[in-house]
Parts: C-alpha cells; sequence; structure tokens
C-alpha cells in the first residue's frame, strides 16, 4: 500500500540531480569537446538547487513519500545537505582537471549518479529501496575508479568491484532472510514483525544485511577494497569514495537500528561495538607506517567509520545520538575533503616525504593541511573535536562507557601518523619546495574546507539544536 503521498516533488533534491545526469548524458553526445563543462556546470546546478529544496523540506513536519518506503525527517534533511555539498566540492576539485578531456560528460554523470545512490540509502525506509540506493550508489563508483584506464586505476576498479559484488550478493540474502522473518520489507511493518520472529533467523540476516552497507560505509568487515581502490584512483575520486557513499551507509545503519530492529531480539549494540572497536583499531594500526598520502588516508577513513559507529551503536537509545552522528558526518565531510582537497592542490606530490618543503613553497596550503589532519584527530576548535565529543557522550549515556575508552585511546594512537605527514612540511627544502605548480582552484577549496571546519566547531551549539527530532514513523 502506497497511500495517496506519491509526489515526486517529496524527493525533489534526487531528482533534480538524476535529471541533471540524465540531461548532461544527452547533451554531452552533441557538445563539442571544450565545451563539455557544461554540463559540470549543470551538475553543479543541481547540487546546490537540492541543498535549498532539502533546506526547505527540513523545515517541514517529519513525512514519508510514496506510501512509508523514504522518509523524510531530519536524518534525511541533513544527509541530503552534507552528501549535495559534499558532491559540488567534488565537481569543484575535477572540473579543471577534465577540462576538454574526451570523457568529461561521462565523469560528471557517474559523479551524479552515485551521488543519488548515497542520497537513496540515507532515506531508504524499506529494505527493497536501500538494496536499490546500494546498487545506484556502487556501480557507478567501480566505474570512477578506474576512469583513468591505467593499471592502478583498472586494479582499483576491479577490487572494488569484486569486493562489492561479493557483499551485495550477500546483502541480497539478508533481505530475503529478514523477508522471510518478518513478512516485509518496510521498516514500520519490520518493527512488530521483527520482535516475534525466532532470534536465530534475525541474526543472519541482520549480520548479512551488515556486511553490505559497511561495505558501503567503508568500515571492517567490508573495508578490504578502501585502500587499493582509494590509492587506485585520481585524488578527486578518492575524496568522493572516502566520504560521500560513507554518508549515506552510515545514516542507512542508523535508520535500522532505530527503526526495524530497534526491538528484535538481536544484541545489535553490542555488535556494532565490536565493528566499532575492529574499524578504529585496524585503521590505525594500518596508518601508523604508510608513505603514500592517499593510502594514509584510505585508512584514516576505515578509522573514523569506528568513532562514527558509536552513535550509531546506541541509536534511539539517547537523546545524544542523532545529533553526535549528524554533527559529527558534517565535521568529517568538510574536514576530510579539505585534506585531499590539499593533496589535488600539489599533483606531483604522492608519498609523505614529498612534502618536504611545503612551509616554504605554500605555507598557507601547509596550514590548511595541518587544520584537516589535526581536525581529523579532534583537535579543538575544529567540527570533528565537537563531533567527537558528542558521540563519546552518547556512548557513555546508552550504557557503553568501556567504547568511548577505547574510542579515546585511538584517538590519541591517531595522532602519530598524521604527524608524520605533517613534520616533514616543515623541513626547509624538498620537493615541494622545489615546485611552484599548483592548482588554484584545489588550493581555494581546502582554505575554504579548513575555514569551514573551524567556524563549524565554534558554531557547534547552534547546527547541535537544529539536527534533533524524531524520526519518519
Amino acid at each position: 500500500m502506497t497511500g495517496m503521498n506519491e509526489n515526486p516533488l517529496d524527493l525533489l533534491p534526487e531528482v533534480l540531480l538524476a535529471a541533471s545526469a540524465v540531461l548532461g548524458l544527452l547533451l554531452g553526445a552533441w557538445l563539442p569537446r571544450r565545451r563539455q563543462w557544461l554540463t559540470g556546470a549543470m551538475a553543479g546546478a543541481a547540487c546546490i538547487g537540492g541543498i535549498v529544496a532539502a533546506a526547505i523540506a527540513a523545515a517541514k513536519p517529519v513525512e514519508t513519500a510514496f506510501g512509508e518506503s523514504f522518509a523524510i525527517d531530519p536524518l534525511t534533511a541533513t544527509s541530503r545537505i552534507v552528501i549535495l555539498g559534499g558532491t559540488l566540492l567534488v565537481l569543484t576539485l575535477a572540473m579543471p582537471r577534465l577540462y576538454a578531456d574526451p570523457r568529461e560528460t561521462e565523469f560528471y554523470v557517474l559523479l551524479q549518479l552515485a551521488a543519488v545512490g548515497a542520497l537513496v540509502l540515507a532515506g531508504a525506509q524499506d529494505l527493497l529501496l536501500l538494496a536499490a540506493g546500494y546498487l545506484l550508489a556502487s556501480v557507478p563508483a567501480y566505474a570512477l575508479a578506474g576512469f583513468r584506464k591505467d593499471g592502478p586505476g583498472t586494479e582499483a576498479a576491479l577490487k572494488y568491484y569484486v569486493v562489492g559484488a561479493l557483499l551485495g550478493v550477500l546483502m541480497l540474502t539478508g533481505i530475503t532472510v529478514l523477508l522471510a522473518a518478518g513478512r516485509a520489507t518496510a521498516y514500520p511493518m519490520l518493527r512488530s514483525e521483527l520482535a516475534e520472529a525466532p532470534a536465530g533467523l534475525v541474526a543472519v540476516g541482520t549480520l548479512a544485511l551488515l556486511a553490505g552497507v559497511l561495505f558501503k560505509a567503508g568500515g571492517v568487515p567490508g573495508h578490504f577494497w578502501v585502500p587499493d581502490a582509494v590509492q587506485g584512483s585520481s585524488a578527486p575520486v578518492a575524496a568522493f569514495l572516502t566520504t560521500i557513499p560513507k554518508i549515506g551507509a552510515l545514516a542507512a545503519l542508523y535508520r535500522l537500528g532505530a527503526v526495524p530492529l530497534a526491538d528484535a531480539d538481536l544484541p545489535w549494540a553490542d555488535l556494532v561495538a565490536v565493528l566499532s572497536v575492529a574499524s578504529m583499531t585496524l585503521g590505525n594500526l594500518a596508518a601508523f607506517f604508510q608513505q603514500d598520502v592517499k593510502r594514509l588516508l584510505a585508512y584514516s577513513t576505515i578509522s573514523q567509520v569506528g568513532y562514527l559507529l558509536l552513535p550509531v551503536a546506541v541509536a534511539g537509545r539517547t537523546g545524544l545520538d542523532q545529533v553526535a552522528l549528524l554533527y559529527y558526518l558534517a565535521g568529517y565531510a568538510l574536514t576530510n575533503l579539505g585534506a585531499f582537497a590539499v593533496v589535488c592542490a600539489l599533483p606531483g606530490p604522492d608519498a609523505i616525504d614529498d612534502y618536504r618543503g611545503l612551509a616554504r613553497a605554500h605555507p598557507a596550503l601547509l596550514g590548511s593541511l595541518v587544520v584537516c589532519l589535526l581536525g581529523l584527530v579532534g583537535t579543538p576548535p575544529t567540527a570533528v573535536f565537537l563531533g567527537k565529543l558528542e558521540a563519546f557522550s552518547a556512548a557513555f549515556d546508552g550504557g557503553y562507557a568501556w567504547l568511548a575508552v577505547v574510542a579515546a585511546v585511538n584517538t590519541v594512537a591517531s595522532l602519530f601518523y598524521y604527524l608524520r605527514w605533517i613534520a616533514p612540511a616543515f623541513l626547509a627544502r624538498g620537493p615541494a619546495g622545489d615546485s611552484r605548480t599548483t592548482s588554484r582552484t584545489a588550493a581555494v577549496i581546502a582554505y575554504g574546507a579548513a575555514a569551514g571546519s573551524v567556524a563549524l566547531g565554534l558554531l557547534g551549539g547552534t547546527v547541535l539544536d537544529v539536527l534533533g527530532g524524531p524520526l519518519a514513523p
């Protein structure tokens, strides 16, 4: 039953981005090579329009669209704004690199389709729509990873695809098991049905479903693709893969814990807590001695998933979990994209030692890099600091003080590998000090992201006040 709420305007941000992708694909077949940038500009306009539409929808009462399959609530609204804002930044990073490229339009189309998939994941309130969002967020991303058609890119795309296909099948199997257990796919119906279903069946279905969603988030056990795919991709694609799908996947995980699995006979909090510890610890340990900066950021993003899972573990148990997750997601997206913007601004350096002399050649870029890397650690007054503080507080309030302590220890440990990157940049001479080649567009984004991370941290109290509110019924 879908009721009478089949209004496409309820999905205006998603519709705008999807329509821009389709229209861009058509226009790209006719535009001359040096006019392909128009499709990128149209994609940027669609992102801006989607942000405005999402902000307007956020002021309206909580509701569902197309029956109960898509939720329009604070979780969806914030995820929409962060996903579309992050996609806009990635587009801006990529456009100067792709100008007059024969496949420029294809890149913009793939990027938009993958972002639409992340938007669907964030608002999905039906297992079938969740599966559709997973596929839409995954298939274009595989093509993006291998877009350059070189050796590393092809290897990255292949590994990404193989892991995604395997865990995607596992996720569909989990959905089938949960359908058998709950006799429904809509979250509200599942909430009541799974409470009466056999616990073993629910556990098997949930584990399989979690494996697929965590693949999109880049957390354990679906993390294997992250370092190779990020290292083999171009820097803008790497920035996208480590940020945008993660937002949709973590929002989907939170909704799963807060709605359909809330009353099930399943140790949801314990399960997610174990995955949180595994993600943050493995990511930090693997990042300690990395030399390639993109690979270091890849393992960093795995560890960040661990911290972001803290409020997911206690979903619905405290008054802090939802606002902690949403604020942390916004702060992480801005800070992570800022770090990748510095990598894009200096296209030559690949290894940590290549950044020697950056303080002398590009002091403003180094300042942005320091703010973003220390921001990922959780240094005040950046947004991630307040996000981690709220996440730790949510874990304490939810009865998982030990998890907050483990996360705090991992946070201190992560400082080591970020400082390994920052320290050589202050040396007087080096490759970065001898090179004057920079991307001005990427540099401006790096400055803006670093300043935005600090500003969001300073305005945290005001922002947190608007992130609360009930989930869709």
